[in-house]
């Protein structure tokens, strides 16, 4: 079984009044290549007439962003000219490239009703070869996602992306990269074979799980050494997991605010692409 390295606890790290908590990058963990950063914003209660989730317009190159909606909703607007409202059980994936603009709110009726809201956000890298592609987005509802279940019902394997079992993911993407979100039930196991050079990402949302004969709480991440194949992960409660796995892309990484490179002279080249607006224009 794949040995562990380390587990890292989610640091807790709000964002005006929404609850976030940070696995990655943290102190102890910059990357696990090419997955760069994950936030893990709720679970919370929002009252009627909030002002919903906080980030406004602003800019991305060079990577993309991975963006899970468990409860509560997520209006996307872009500067490509995409515009969606997705919710819970659904997942966006937008491939940021050469650049564009977004922003990330929450519905009208969210804003007015309130309610639960539970939504994690991660960056996945761009190899340099695809670095200034075109920008694109999709957004998927829950219904628009595949599903397997396992072990008598007992573990619901959500398809994001890559192949589990021969059966694709909802979303083509540009490199090789296996997402998946994970519901078990108490008692539910999930046995897998992960090529030993392939870098997994097992992050923790809800619950608590025994990985290759450790128990480990949720807000968790468990960093993996690239020394055997199989994880055996048992779930003694209700619990969700976050799980993806890719070869390294092993590339330099200079990350600087919204911007992933490969250079510090392509950072800079970034913010002056983006104050000379070729990130395109912001329609409200």
């Amino acid at each position: 079984m794949k040995s562990i390295k380390k587990i890292h606890n989610a640091e807790y790290a709000p964002i005006a009044d929404l609850i976030t908590y940070s696995p990655l990058p943290s102190r102890s963990l910059q990357q696990i290549d090419p997955f760069l950063f994950l936030n893990h914003h709720g679970y919370q209660e929002y009252k009627s007439n909030n002002r919903g989730l906080p980030f406004g317009p602003h800019p991305h190159r060079g990577m993309e962003t991975v963006t899970f909606i468990l409860a509560g909703d997520i209006m996307h607007k872009d500067s490509g000219g995409h515009e969606s409202v997705i919710t819970a059980g659904g997942v966006q994936w937008m491939t940021a490239g050469s650049g564009l603009i977004h922003a990330e709110v929450s519905s009208d009726q969210f804003k007015k009703t309130g309610g639960p809201l539970e939504i994690l956000q991660l960056w996945v890298n761009l190899p340099a070869k695809h670095k200034m592609t075109r920008p694109r987005y999709e957004g998927l509802q829950k219904e628009d996602i595949p599903s397997v279940t396992i072990d008598e019902g007992k573990v619901t394997v959500n398809l994001i992306s890559g192949e589990y079992n021969g059966q694709k993911g909802a979303f083509e993407t540009l490199s090789d990269i296996m997402l998946s979100t994970v519901y078990f039930q108490p008692g539910g196991k999930l046995s897998l074979t992960i090529p030993a050079e392939r870098n997994v990402f097992f992050y923790i949302i809800k619950g608590a799980l025994t990985v290759n004969g450790q128990q480990v709480a949720f807000r968790n991440l468990v960093e993996f050494n690239n020394d055997q194949e199989a994880l055996e992960v048992t779930a003694s409660e209700d619990s969700i997991l976050l799980l993806g796995h890719a070869m390294p892309f092993k590339e330099p990484v200079v990350a600087q605010g919204p911007f992933v490179m490969n250079t510090q002279e392509e950072i800079y080249q970034a913010y002056q692409d983006y104050q000379q607006g070729k990130f395109g224009s912001w329609q409200h």
